[in-house]
């Protein structure tokens, strides 16, 4: 089939927000975009420094994810040139992995016409990832809450997040992997009962749009924070000075490194201010929510 160039915009996440482990995800307003052109041969081209040893095809996620979504339809990707800019900062905890993986889907998509709907994208993405905290709001926007096993993903979708954003990010790159390897195989019966009231209460909270609550909540996690706030330079002082400072509360963002602090809208640049200040390691980053998720449109010449 012939196609016009398009563009691809998708947004970072972050996932837990505590405890809600592997189930929540917010989009946040940093995004991964790719003009598509046509091409005879795949060509990848990645214009942000610190992303170049992406380029090579064979094992490109965002190509990966394109040509399992097209497989699963029974097709076979026409091949194209990708240019792709990102301010997603790359194994930070920010989904830029998941990311990727929702802008090969949308490819795939584009380019087979396969006029997939949001639940399906959202299942491709979830069996690549294993679970679908970041990659439904990636794909979504908005604030995302999952449930998902092999027979079944159920979401729940809050479109419009009104906060503000401070991201306080580490210099250091924490693998997934490595952060994973840090978990227990096993939690106490009492631990399991408090942790998930916790992720109950938060996920209420969340949908009701009560961040006052929800920030109380996010350091009641016991699923996986507790096992790897070690691995943070200052973790119990920043968020000490968090809630001096007004913020909602914090949370680990994703597996790690950076670190996610919700915030009241108007609020974001002062606390992002005096956290720079007193932890300069880190780096401080204002964001918001990114209310759309994956967009797709034909480039205009």
């Amino acid at each position: 089939m012939s196609w016009k160039e398009f563009s691809i915009a998708v947004p970072a996440s972050t996932a837990n927000l505590g405890p809600g482990f592997d189930s929540i995800g917010l989009a946040l307003d940093l995004h991964l975009n790719i003009h598509v052109s046509p091409s005879d041969f795949w060509q990848l081209d990645y214009k942000t420094a610190g992303y170049a040893h992406l380029s090579n095809v064979e094992d490109n996620l965002i190509l990966q994810a394109a040509k399992q979504a097209a497989s699963a339809y029974g097709k076979t990707l026409p091949t194209a040139k990708l240019e792709i800019d990102t301010d997603i900062p790359l194994g930070r905890g920010l989904g830029s992995s998941a990311s990727a993986i929702a802008a090969g889907i949308e490819l795939a998509d584009r380019l087979l016409g396969l006029d997939m709907t949001q639940q399906q994208k959202v299942r491709i993405g979830t069996d690549m990832e294993g679970h679908p905290d970041n990659i439904s709001a990636s794909l979504l926007g908005g604030l995302t809450i999952s449930y998902f096993d092999d027979d079944q993903l159920e979401t729940v979708h809050i479109e419009q997040v009104d906060i503000g954003v401070v991201l306080l990010i580490p210099q250091a790159i924490f693998l997934t992997e490595e952060s994973r390897a840090l978990l227990p195989e096993q939690l106490a019966y009492s631990d399991s009962v408090r942790g998930s009231a916790a992720a109950n209460v938060l996920s209420a909270a969340l949908v009701q749009g009560d961040w006052e609550k929800a920030g109380k909540l996010m350091s009641k996690d016991l699923f996986h924070q507790p096992y790897r706030q070690n691995r943070f330079p200052d973790y119990l002082e920043i968020g000490t000075v968090c809630l001096e400072l007004g913020a909602y509360g914090y949370a680990i963002s994703g597996a790690g490194p950076s670190l996610f602090i919700p915030v009241k809208s108007g609020e974001e640049q002062r606390i992002a201010r005096a956290l720079g200040e007193r932890f300069p390691h880190y780096e401080s980053l204002v964001t918001k929510p990114a209310n759309a998720g994956t967009k797709s449109c034909e480039t205009v010449a």
